[in-house]
């Protein structure tokens, strides 16, 4: 039975539910409560509400809620899940989780939030046990000028599998924290459409890079097509400037502009039949 506080719970947050035009879910296991709190502070400022209650209670609401597609996103709750409500933009809501969060060690038991890769190279251990303990959880090595190095990438740990405790303390030896500490948004849900967290990625910097690529693409474009605008008037003009006078120097045609540069031509070219006739 679910009591009358319950289902007063679960009717409020259907209620708000249908308010939000932006839904996500969290998984908050592995998460200390101390950065819980400062980061549901944060998010609050920026009117983002956080509801953590039962797993049973939120998808209750979702369904009493009658969202479109309220079971996709029902579905995306696992762990210790809570509900995200925004009225933002998914994209940048995203982006500010993820800044948010700070490294950490794998700890034997917790999920491989990638696949995990030790990359080839030298390392600075000696030759010794580490060699048996590297070759348990795959990773092969040689000597190279006392110390070991690394024959080949290895993925030690695919995403989604369990650490073990031999990975664990490979990694702490290697200096490797894979773990992310912060909210961790499993999906987003926006006007019916449900989103895995990872469809929300933008590289900011290669973003940039493309902006800048296609407006000098563009440029370049309307250069070539003699597109007049502001922004290529200057250098239209230029190009014209540049074409006709390499033209009046092909055709040996006087002007103040082109008079240095035919002349030189002329001593050139006389110079040449002089040569060629040993005169």
């Amino acid at each position: 039975m679910v009591s009358a506080e319950k289902k007063k719970l679960v009717q409020e947050l259907s209620v708000k539910l249908k308010s939000y035009p932006l839904i996500g879910i969290l998984d908050l296991e592995n998460l200390p409560g101390q950065q819980f709190s400062n980061m549901s502070r944060t998010l609050r400022n920026d009117g983002v509400v956080i509801t953590v209650t039962r797993k049973r209670l939120l998808a209750l609401a979702l369904k009493e809620s009658k969202i479109q597609n309220a079971e996709a996103l029902e579905a995306k709750l696992e762990g210790v899940p809570a509900l995200l409500l925004s009225k933002g933009n998914p994209f940048s809501l995203y982006s500010k989780i993820q800044k948010s969060k700070s490294e950490a060690s794998a700890k034997p038991g917790q999920k491989a939030p990638r696949d995990l890769v030790v990359k080839a190279g030298p390392t600075n251990f000696a030759p010794g046990p580490i060699i048996s303990e590297l070759a348990a959880v795959g990773i092969k090595t040689k000597v190279e000028q006392g110390k070991l190095s690394i024959i080949q990438d290895t993925t030690i740990v695919r995403e989604g599998e369990i650490i073990s405790a031999k990975v664990s303390e490979t990694l702490k030896r290697m200096d490797i924290k894979p773990m992310e500490i912060g909210l961790n948004l499993v999906a987003v849900w926006e006007n019916g459409l449900v989103f895995a967290a990872k469809e929300l990625h933008v590289d900011e910097a290669e973003y940039s890079q493309n902006f800048t690529l296609a407006a000098q693409e563009a440029l370049n474009l309307a250069i070539e097509a003699a597109y007049p605008c502001a922004d290529t008037a200057e250098m239209l003009l230029q190009k014209a400037f540049r074409e006709a006078k390499c033209l009046s120097i092909e055709q040996s045609i006087l002007t103040e502009e082109t008079k240095d540069e035919i002349l030189a031509k002329a001593e050139r070219q006389a110079l040449a039949v002089k040569e060629e006739a040993n005169l």
